[in-house]
């Protein structure tokens, strides 16, 4: 079996052979590179929070076939917008699945039912399941649980592919990253080191003398009294001649800044999220201004809109029934990124309204007010009225209110 079929079908953390053999002795650095071990560099942490959180954030819609009225009374609406199941939050559910597929490139849920009825998605650690085919050519799912195995059928699973070749699984992220993640541990070990060591380089003792082994065992204990951040600036007495030159090293050197600071813009690039997103302004990047705003709004569309889109399509061909594809649409709602943006969302309001989208009393909504009289109706704006025009459109809108106020 080659080595992109093992990915293929998810190894798992707990197959230490493998991660140690491959992980260990794959990367040029030497580090051993897991998900976890990932996750302890701040970059890769800040990427798959984002990221996560943003989808996790969005609330899940499930509409009916024109696409608009929301499906309240469907049994999907609240599992999949409000608690999919009994454990976890639709946010923490989302989250979930967002990150498996940043790390694993695949995400899965067991199906739970009563009577035929779903009821419940519960969500399975990635690392513990593999994708097989059976004699039959049916996908399988071979999960580890507690020193056993169970096998779930293809209708049992909920599957959320990632990026790949289209085949029973998708690719592993850390996997494929294993060489920019492991130099990047490796530069954070060494900085590390250096910090423990005082900021200080090492040193060379010069002496005319050949020293006796009972002599250079006694030196090292004695340069061990003044080794560590803790010790730095004391002074260490030297006898029988001995001279110590200290190594230069500058700040740069010690800090590793420009190998650091291109390890984050590495691991940016393998998550697909732009650096200023996450606190790391580029060469000639800043975190303000106009720029900044392109940059989030690429990102929406280029980083998150791949993701829930896979999500949406796995939605519909596991969730929904046959009957259900023909009437039911399930959609990340993306206006949920504009709640924080209160001049972005009254533009949008205002524009809706005005070229007779939305009704006033549908924003009220979504702002979370009680509906006024009278605004349930759909209004827009007659300023771009051909000339000729404008007293007979006057005319009209004054008649329409009178009627309105005598029907009343």
């Amino acid at each position: 079996m080659g080595l992109l079929d093992r990915w293929r079908g998810a190894i798992g953390l707990a197959d230490g052979g493998f991660w140690k053999a491959f992980f260990g002795l794959g990367t040029h650095s030497g580090e051993v590179v897991s998900v976890e071990s990932a996750l302890q560099l701040d970059a890769a942490w800040a990427c798959a929070k984002l990221v996560s959180e943003t989808v996790g954030t969005l609330p899940c819609m499930v509409y009916e076939k024109d696409g608009a009225t929301v499906a309240v009374d469907h049994p999907l609406y609240e599992m999949l917008h409000d608690q999919p199941n009994y454990d976890n939050t639709a946010v923490e559910f989302w989250e979930a699945v967002t990150l498996s597929l940043l790390f694993y490139g695949n995400a899965f849920a067991e199906k739970k039912t009563n009577g035929g009825r779903l009821i419940a998605l519960n969500i399975i650690h990635p690392a513990k399941v593999k994708v097989e085919r059976n004699a039959s050519g049916e996908r399988t799912y071979t999960i580890a649980e507690n020193s056993t195995q169970r096998t779930l059928k293809e209708d049992e699973v909920f599957h959320v592919r990632g990026f790949g070749f289209g085949e029973d699984a998708g690719l592993s992220t850390i996997s494929f990253a294993r060489q920019t993640v492991g130099s990047a541990i490796a530069a954070e070990k060494t900085a590390g080191k250096m910090f423990a060591n005082g900021m200080q380089a090492s040193g060379i003792l010069t002496s005319d003398k050949v020293l006796t082994p009972d002599q250079r065992k006694q030196l090292g204990e004695i340069l061990n009294q003044y080794a560590g951040s803790d010790r730095a600036g004391k002074v260490a007495v030297l006898e029988a001649g001995l001279k110590y030159e200290q190594l230069m090293l500058t700040p740069e050197d010690a800090q590793m800044l420009a190998t650091r600071r291109f390890g984050v813009e590495q691991v940016c690039r393998w998550f697909g999220v732009p650096p200023v997103m996450i606190g790391h302004a580029a060469e000639g990047v800043t975190t303000w201004g106009s720029g900044v705003e392109q940059i989030i709004l690429q990102f929406t569309k280029t980083g998150l809109r791949p993701i829930l889109k896979r999500i949406e399509a796995a939605v519909r061909r596991d969730l929904l029934t046959k009957e259900d594809r023909k009437n039911i649409k399930v959609e990340f709602n993306l206006e949920g990124l504009l709640r924080g943006d209160t001049v972005a969302r009254a533009e949008f309001y205002s524009k809706m309204v005005q070229n007779g989208i939305f009704t006033r009393n549908h924003c009220r909504k979504l702002e979370n007010l009680p509906p006024l009289p009278g605004g349930d109706e759909l209004t827009a704006q007659t300023n771009l009225a051909p000339l000729g025009m404008l007293g007979a459109v006057a005319g009209s809108l004054d008649q329409a209110l009178v009627a309105r106020k005598d029907a009343s």
